[in-house]
């Protein structure tokens, strides 16, 4: 487990510096495997106060997951977890305090749900011509209504008994550059950012690491993100006093969490990243 240093950022060590959250969370409407329900039970017997549900282009797990964490004493933060594409490379912005009922942002999300699916059809076309016959509704029976991703398309193929794990999906076929890798986003970081600042919500880069070049960084921070994903289970701790410096010169929020999918990433749990509340309040103040 990792904890945020409290004293770093001067806090009082009150009450709510005895809290702890857990700021990037998945669930069945995107690539997750446990449902909203699941999700907020699984949290509470990790010691969480509260959690982020901050699915892939998608909203649908917000209000379910905040009805069943009403009366139990846990917080559900709504968030999203918004895809772009980069100088020909994937980007993920989290968008915290959205409001997820913003007409603009729901209109948005239907066409990304629907690139998403478009997308499923080429990396299966890829796959294809390196020999691998996998039937797309093997994919999307896994995705149910959620959005469809490339975790989909992972456990479809392990599952299809063409591949032995995750790992060598990613590494052999579906990861970023692999041979039947599509990137097939149509925002840019800016866009995503506007989108979330529309929708009053508070953008945040996901796992600064995928982005590994400095450069880059110091572009996407010039696009209007408020705050960088600090703590991170592929973050080693030089990266993350890299980042947290980087954060205080730019006058970033700092935000942290586990990524969990449930068993999709069954290595990745719940809880495995905790940042103390008060830089949930740091967030709400910022909103």
């Amino acid at each position: 487990m990792v904890v945020f240093d409290i004293g770093i950022y001067g806090y009082d060590k009150g009450m709510n510096s005895m809290k702890f959250a857990d700021l990037h969370l998945h669930t069945i409407f995107s690539d997750g495997t446990y449902t909203p329900e699941q999700l907020v039970s699984e949290s509470i017997k990790a010691g969480l106060s509260a959690i982020a549900v901050a699915d892939h282009d998608t909203v649908g797990g917000i209000t379910p997951a905040t009805e069943a964490a009403k009366g139990r004493g846990i917080e559900v933060l709504p968030a999203i977890e918004l895809s772009a594409e980069y100088a020909g490379r994937e980007v993920h912005i989290l968008g915290y305090l959205i409001d997820q009922s913003n007409g603009v942002l729901l209109e948005k999300l239907s066409f990304l749900k629907q690139n998403r699916v478009q997308r499923i059809y080429k990396i299966i076309a890829k796959l294809e011509n390196m020999g691998i016959s996998l039937k797309p509704e093997a994919v999307f029976e896994l995705a149910r209504s959620g959005t469809v991703g490339r975790l989909h398309v992972a456990r479809a193929l392990v599952k299809e008994g063409l591949a032995a794990d995750f790992s060598e999906v990613f590494q052999k076929y579906i990861g970023d550059r692999c041979p039947a890798y599509e990137l097939g986003f149509k925002f840019t970081p800016r866009q995503a950012i506007d989108l979330i600042k529309q929708a009053r919500g508070i953008p945040v880069l996901a796992h600064p690491y995928t982005v590994n070049d400095d450069g880059m960084l110091e572009e996407i921070v010039g696009c209007g993100i408020m705050g960088l994903e600090i703590y991170y289970p592929e973050h080693s701790q030089s990266l993350q006093n890299f980042y947290l410096d980087f954060a205080k010169r730019h006058n970033l929020l700092a935000t942290g969490g586990s990524d969990c999918h449930g068993e999709a990433k069954s290595e990745i749990k719940i809880g495995s990243i905790k940042v103390p509340y008060p830089l949930i309040e740091k967030l709400k103040a910022a909103r």
